[in-house]
């Protein structure tokens, strides 16, 4: 019938596919009407996957499409947990800055063979930006110290964690007591922690009680991000990619080596203020390297 028609052909059905009970057996709207809602009724009743794995392939044209559901790893829950945290009990907010890392490269490029022959690693750019970040937290203590019930905890030590893409996620070891190292301990620890990273050697005691932290997401291309807080630590330091750019120097336009630079911060305990000052030393202390020798 003409009516049962438009319905067969509405659902993808043939007539055959359905009992007719009309005059000499033809198939009436009734009966197509009867057959979908038995099969909306038996598929009601079947798991989802089955019904899934059925339909999907019919109706997109393309072989099955597969879920596979794996645990997450100790490490990662524990990561997720504390970045939820951050963002649950903080007031967090961002600020940003660059700096020209010409006289850093420019240094790194005059010693880099000595450096690398004396102590078998190679000088990076992450040690300046650690003393960089000691001489600043001295200024701004606020930045080194953790909130702690209805107390704020100031550390008189520098513990500063720095971000590593790891073999199961990024983990933040801590390197203790910074302010007390070299540059060169300083690189050999960090290249101590990236290589045993990647082997999943990092043990559980070097990743806790860090004072601030330091993520360098250049090393991944990243031009701009906003790091999240390690709690229970009131700050950390955002590094992205050098780029070329142009730059104002004494009224001339000049191409220089720049980056980007952020710091998140706990709004709680350090004022704006603090913060854009506290950022602006980092950039002086790296735009001009012999302030951190000289402390000044």
């Amino acid at each position: 019938m003409p009516a049962a028609q438009r319905l067969l052909r509405e659902h993808g059905l043939r007539p055959s596919d359905v009992q007719g009970t009309g005059p000499g057996g033809r198939v009436l709207k009734e009966d197509v009407e009867r057959h979908v809602e038995a099969m909306k009724s038996a598929g009601a009743q079947r798991p989802a996957a089955a019904q899934d794995a059925d339909t999907a392939p019919a109706a997109q044209g393309q072989p099955g499409r597969q879920e596979e559901a794996i645990p997450m790893s100790p490490m990662r829950r524990r990561i997720a947990e504390r970045l939820v945290e951050a963002q649950q009990t903080a007031a967090l907010l961002t600020t940003y800055n660059e700096c020209d890392m010409s006289g850093v490269m420019a240094l790194r490029k005059q010693y880099q063979e000595e450096f690398q022959k004396k102590y078998e690693v190679k000088l990076g750019f992450m040690s300046f930006f650690v003393k960089a970040c000691i001489e600043g937290l001295k200024e701004f203590p606020a930045l080194n110290a953790e909130i702690r019930g209805s107390d704020i905890i100031y550390h008189n030590y520098y513990d500063i964690g720095i971000a590593i893409g790891g073999g199961k996620g990024l983990v933040v070891p801590v390197i203790r007591n910074a302010e007390r190292l070299s540059f060169a301990e300083i690189e050999v620890t960090i290249n101590d922690f990236a290589s045993r990273a990647q082997k999943n050697k990092i043990a559980l005691e070097e990743l806790q009680g860090g004072t601030f932290s330091i993520s360098n997401g250049g090393v991944y291309g990243s031009m701009m991000s906003m790091p999240i807080v390690n709690p229970p630590q009131s700050g950390i330091l955002g590094m992205h990619a050098i780029q070329d750019r142009p730059v104002a120097r004494d009224g001339e336009v000049v191409i220089r080596p720049m980056m980007y630079l952020a710091l998140t911060y706990d709004h709680r305990i350090v004022d704006g203020r603090e913060a854009v000052t506290f950022l602006r030393r980092i950039k002086e202390c790296v735009e001009n390297p012999t302030r951190i020798l000289l402390e000044v």
